[in-house]
Order: C-alpha cells, then sequence, then structure tokens
C-alpha cells in the first residue's frame, strides 16, 4: 500500500471477527498512518459507529451477533454517513448488491490485494472529507473549511478553532449522546482540566444561543439546533 495520508490520522472502524486478519490488517493500516478501532462482532460495532466519529468503515459481511448488512442497515437509519467498505469471501453479483443496498460504498471481495484496500480507502477517505464541507444543524449550517456557523437568517458565525472541533464532533453524529470523556479525548486530549469540556460547551451557547448543545443529564451533551 502506498502512504497518502498527509493530514491528522484518518480514523477507521474496523469491523471483523477473524483475529488473525484483524492483527494483520491492523497493523498495515497504522503503519500507513490510520488511527484504528478495532470491533469484532457487529454489535459492538455499531455502538461505536454509533457514539465515535469516523472517516471510514471496513465491515466484515459475516460477524456474529449482527451480520454486515444489518449492522450498516442501522447505520443509515440512523443518519450515519460515514464511507463504507464491506469485505466478504461472497463475491456474486447478487450478493454485492445486497451489500451496497444495505449501505456499503464499495465492496471488496477475499482474498484481497493490500495495495486494492489501500486504494479504495483513500478514494472512500477523500469522498468522507469531501462530504463534510457543510453539516447541518437544525435550520443551519457549519462550514468546515470555512470555520463559521450559518444561521437561519443568513448571520455567519466564525468560531475559535476548538469551538469549531467541539461542534464539528457533535455535529458529525447529531443522534449521538457524547460522554464528557469522549468528548475531552477527540477534541481536547492535551488539557489538563477536566472541567474544559464544558468550558467550551458555554462558549458556544454563548455565541450561538444555548439551544446549540443539548445537555443529556447523567450521560453528556448531544447536538441541539440553531
Amino acid at each position: 500500500m502506498t502512504q497518502e495520508l498527509a493530514r491528522d490520522p484518518w480514523r477507521l472502524l474496523l469491523i471483523e471477527d477473524d483475529r488473525e486478519l484483524v492483527v494483520m490488517l491492523s497493523d498495515v493500516l497504522r503503519d500507513e498512518g490510520y488511527a484504528v478501532d478495532v470491533a469484532t462482532d457487529g454489535q459492538q460495532g455499531l455502538h461505536l459507529g454509533l457514539t465515535r466519529r469516523y472517516d471510514v468503515f471496513v465491515v466484515d459481511r459475516r460477524l456474529p451477533v449482527l451480520d454486515g448488512l444489518d449492522l450498516l442497515g442501522r447505520l443509515r437509519n440512523r443518519a450515519v454517513r460515514t464511507p463504507a467498505l464491506m469485505l466478504t469471501a461472497m463475491g456474486t453479483v447478487h450478493d454485492r448488491v445486497d451489500g451496497l443496498d444495505a449501505g456499503a460504498d464499495d465492496y471488496l471481495v477475499k482474498p484481497f490485494e493490500l495495495d486494492e484496500l489501500g486504494a479504495r480507502l483513500r478514494a472512500l477517505c477523500r469522498r468522507s472529507l469531501a462530504g463534510s464541507d457543510v453539516l447541518r444543524i437544525g435550520s443551519g449550517r457549519l462550514h468546515v473549511g470555512l470555520r463559521e456557523v450559518e444561521q437561519a437568517d443568513g448571520e455567519r458565525i466564525a468560531l475559535a478553532a476548538r469551538e469549531f472541533a467541539l461542534l464539528w464532533v457533535l455535529a458529525s453524529h447529531p443522534d449521538a449522546v457524547h460522554t464528557r470523556a469522549e468528548l475531552r479525548r477527540l477534541v481536547f486530549q492535551e488539557a489538563p482540566a477536566s472541567s474544559i469540556v464544558d468550558t467550551y460547551v458555554y462558549y458556544l451557547r454563548r455565541k450561538l444561543g444555548r439551544q446549540v448543545v443539548r445537555t443529556v443529564h447523567g450521560l453528556g451533551y448531544r447536538l441541539g439546533a440553531l
């Protein structure tokens, strides 16, 4: 595979129950610069896909607990649009059509060449980046490249880097509830203060209105609306 990652690491969720393949792919993908999380059954993959932000999914079709088709269908029904590559030993036209109809963006039949896997993943990551230029927040929009929020009346509000990063994580999975620990890990890794997430939620609410971030008592925060 050819190195082509010139930004913060692409976040990849590998959902695969073959332990040997998991070890091999995880090592190869991390060497290529991906930040890799692993789920070994469909239920765990569903939980991670709903609660964490990823740039691309790699999903085995035949998974324990929840198979790959059902997993992708549930993610798409929850408005998770992260590009997904399905891996499978089932390579008939009918099988590929089923995978694509379930929500896969690409389909790779086992056994496969690592160079081909790498090329397909890079294409999906570029699609993920292109598709994230504008995110909806209720009746408003988050302009990723400009780091601005456009409100329903057309007014644009610039965000500081950490304000933007926090809002982007929430907007990427609008139905998910994020714990403070998760948001701190994703947005404020080096910050020593445990209250840093609450502080930046306050900043966002001060700029955009209290409704932009909803508090889920006892759990954390989720996206609200403008």
